[in-house]
């Protein structure tokens, strides 16, 4: 280099301004990871557990939660439905679905059970830590908990999608669920709506979604809810909502 120093200059020059950007680049990833490493975080624990999450025993598993059980019949229906009888009759359907395509499930009940030994109302703490302990394995990817909605004015109906506030994981799978739900012809389909109150939600590290399938206060969506074509609908939308999530 000593005998060609116009040579040498525009090397070093060149090897200069190339470890510059590197650092520059470099730079940008750790603010960039800061800023959003929550997000990055989720993203690449969904791609790198997509697969796994169908290999066996002892891969990554989704969680479906039957709500309500045994005495504890959560909602019933202008017509005398019970939202306990629903709820586990979709959540077996949707497990069907989700083990015909690979998928490791894991039930917090299969039958019609409570989670907890008391009988008074202050019992039920106990049924939704036993519920959300197995939404915290560290071996979770996703929990879906289904459930049934009422309100005062019967007119009101349709499926609804709730997630965790400041679960940016959650309102994607929400979103990513909705959607599927809305292509399978189901009743009116609601917007996705964020909660930060919900014992379920607010407890539990993988992204967590409530599904609302339907209103029993209202009179024909009632009706459709106990049908067995439709509950399958119903879970055909969820497994292939949680399908696209997962393989985004």
């Amino acid at each position: 280099c000593l005998e060609r120093d116009d040579r040498c200059g525009q090397d070093f020059f060149v090897w200069k301004k190339g470890i510059s950007g590197l650092l520059w680049g470099l730079a940008i990833v750790m603010v960039y990871s800061v800023l959003f490493g929550r997000t990055i975080s989720g993203y690449e624990t969904r791609v790198n557990k997509t697969v796994s999450v169908m290999a066996g025993e002892e891969a990554h598993f989704i969680v479906i939660d039957s709500g309500n059980g045994f005495f504890d019949a959560g909602k019933i229906g202008v017509s005398g439905a019970l939202e306990k009888d629903i709820n586990l009759a979709i959540a077996l359907k949707l497990k069907a679905d989700l083990e015909s395509q690979g998928f490791h499930v894991r039930m917090t009940r299969e039958n019609d059970v409570q989670l907890y030994d008391g009988m008074r109302p202050s019992d039920k703490k106990e049924d939704m830590q036993k519920r959300v302990s197995l939404m915290t394995d560290e071996n979770c990817i996703l929990a879906v908990s289904i459930h049934q909605n009422s309100y005062p004015d019967p007119s009101v109906f349709g499926t609804q999608v709730f997630y965790y506030t400041h679960s940016r994981e959650g309102e994607n799978a929400a979103k990513v669920v909705q959607e599927a739900l809305q292509k399978v012809e189901l009743q009116k389909n609601r917007e996705i709506k964020a909660n930060d109150t919900y014992y379920m939600l607010k407890k539990t590290e993988p992204p967590v979604l409530i599904v609302e399938c339907g209103f029993l206060s209202n009179p024909e969506e009632e009706a459709l809810l106990c049908e067995d074509a439709y509950q399958e609908k119903l879970a055909e939308g969820i497994a292939n909502g949680i399908l696209s999530y997962l393989q985004i």
